[in-house]
């Protein structure tokens, strides 16, 4: 089917990138949010990245203005009622996303194909809450949404082909790499990435290494452009601990499970960049 018509289900890091991006393709785009306030925010969010495009020579301001106006924010869940294809990036809780997967299946046209940017979440369990699980699908973008170029593609055993072609072509027309994967906790990247960045700090908690010289060792030795450790205080200590437990209770595995020291920093507060302090201490951005 054609797509004109895109929601975004929420306005935070990754759904106003999103929802970004969706407008500067051409596509009316309203997102939503549970309150102006965070609406407000989440345009604002976008107004700033796409700023900065124009200040960089990556967007011309014509084209800033035109995708400022195909972009609207509302607080009703109705509203998205019209939407061709909706983009789910709300907060990483199963529950929380069945529930209003159920509401919008209620509110939205039979053609309606629903996405979820979930990282480790499996697709399967949110559709079932619906009654088109052949409609429905995995749209996974990385942060920063506007400069990453991939997004995984993902397509659980109910998905059917013309959902699948559709979400992948869609992607594709945001200027994206798309990349096709099956419905497993982690999909391509995580399940690599993850046990990789436990396995570092497993390395330092036996004090293999320092943090300085594991990190300096991945990125001279194996040409990474940032150590484990480093890459773990940008992404967040808590929301890499709380995919790791995902991941764990899906596949039972060792190299899953999180660390005894990445679950002591998290309840310490040391998530990494954004707390001011993770592995590493930051100060002044720095």
């Amino acid at each position: 089917m054609a797509i004109h018509e895109v929601g975004v289900l929420g306005a935070g890091l990754m759904g106003s990138g999103i929802a970004e991006v969706a407008a500067k393709a051409g596509y009316e785009t309203l997102v939503r949010e549970v309150t102006e306030d965070l609406a407000a925010r989440g345009l604002t969010r976008i107004e700033t990245s796409m700023a900065k495009a124009v200040e960089k020579g990556k967007l011309a301001s014509a084209d800033r203005d035109a995708a400022r106006k195909r972009l609207k924010t509302t607080t009703k869940l109705s509203d998205l009622s019209g939407c061709d294809l909706i983009v789910e990036a709300i907060v990483e809780n199963l529950d929380l996303k069945k529930e209003t997967y159920r509401e919008l299946d209620r509110l939205c046209k039979p053609e309606t194909i629903f996405c979820s940017n979930t990282s480790s979440l499996t697709i399967t369990e949110m559709s079932a809450a619906t009654q088109r699980p052949d409609r429905f699908a995995g749209l996974h973008f990385f942060n920063p949404v506007p400069i990453m170029k991939l997004v995984e593609v993902v397509r659980t055993i109910g998905t059917s082909d013309a959902t699948a072609e559709t979400v992948f072509a869609f992607a594709r027309s945001l200027g994206k790499e798309p990349i096709r994967t099956r419905d497993n906790s982690g999909f391509i990247v995580n399940r690599l990435l993850v046990p990789y960045l436990l396995d570092a700090v497993r390395a330092l908690e036996e004090g293999v290494g320092t943090a300085e010289d594991i990190d300096k060792g991945m990125e001279l030795g194996c040409g990474y452009p940032m150590g484990p450790l480093k890459l773990l205080d940008f992404v967040g200590l808590d929301t890499t601990y709380a995919i790791a437990e995902i991941m764990f209770l899906e596949y039972r595995e060792k190299r899953f499970a999180p660390p005894p020291l990445l679950k002591r920093m998290v309840l310490a507060g040391r998530y990494g960049k954004k707390s001011g302090r993770g592995f590493y201490e930051y100060g002044g951005g720095k």
